[in-house]
């Protein structure tokens, strides 16, 4: 059975999509690789196809329209075939493979049931708590995601993370923190520009609380840092 999948949601990540897949290649820990294709318009799923070739593990699943990263790693999580998944932004920089396996090592181990990343340019916040409760990148079981595919398609754009957070702590997970001192996230701003970027940002905190209340986010946070191992 294949250990582990590593599944990238992508909308319109053209100019940085091939940098996140060049640190996936050949690594020894990752068996399958499955970009999902969110109906992006800017040549995105064609540089993927061009990056996999023909390699053994490597998918594209185009969707046919924008639905939003939790449907597109909804149908990642359906697709795949590993026994543990990779959740993975398609816009990461500064990413090397490296990072992967300090990130997958945890949770092959089996000293933590989930992990999950402290990039660069995480908040200050997040750092002084020494936990980013909405990082995109994350180690877990495939079971514990796969029951729920229906309700992670229904949810609102970003509310994938918070939902994920709840599963973690309705199974009482042990949670690594892996600190990624190299990696940024590009923040919104500067892809979409000043205006843009801070309507993607309240669209982006409206999907979260949506999706949990304020109170209930904040409890995720203080629970998930108690349960760090």
């Amino acid at each position: 059975m294949t250990a582990l999948t590593c599944i990238i949601p992508a909308f319109n990540e053209a100019p940085r999509i091939e940098t996140v897949l060049d640190a996936l290649r050949g690594h020894p820990l990752i068996d399958e690789v499955i970009v999902v294709d969110d109906g992006s318009d800017d040549g995105t799923a064609d540089i993927a196809e061009a990056a996999a070739g023909d390699h053994a593990g490597r998918r594209i699943l185009r969707q046919p329209e924008n639905g939003g990263k939790s449907r597109a790693v909804a149908a990642g999580i359906e697709a795949a075939q590993g026994r543990l998944i990779m959740l993975l932004d398609a816009d990461l920089l500064g990413l090397g493979a490296d990072h992967l396996s300090d990130l997958a090592a945890p949770v092959l181990a089996g000293r933590a049931d989930v992990a999950i990343s402290l990039r660069r340019n995480a908040p200050r916040l997040w750092h002084l708590l020494g936990i980013d409760y909405i990082s995109g990148e994350r180690v877990m079981p495939r079971d514990l995601l796969l029951p729920h595919t229906d309700t992670i398609r229904r949810l609102p754009r970003f509310g994938l993370e918070v939902f994920i957070n709840g599963l973690w702590l309705e199974n009482r997970m042990r949670v690594s923190v892996v600190h990624w001192p190299a990696v940024d996230s590009p923040l919104k701003y500067a892809k979409h520009g000043r205006l843009a970027g801070l309507r993607a940002d309240a669209a982006m905190l409206g999907d979260i609380f949506r999706t949990v209340p304020p109170h209930r986010a904040i409890r995720q946070v203080l629970t998930l840092r108690a349960r760090r191992i």
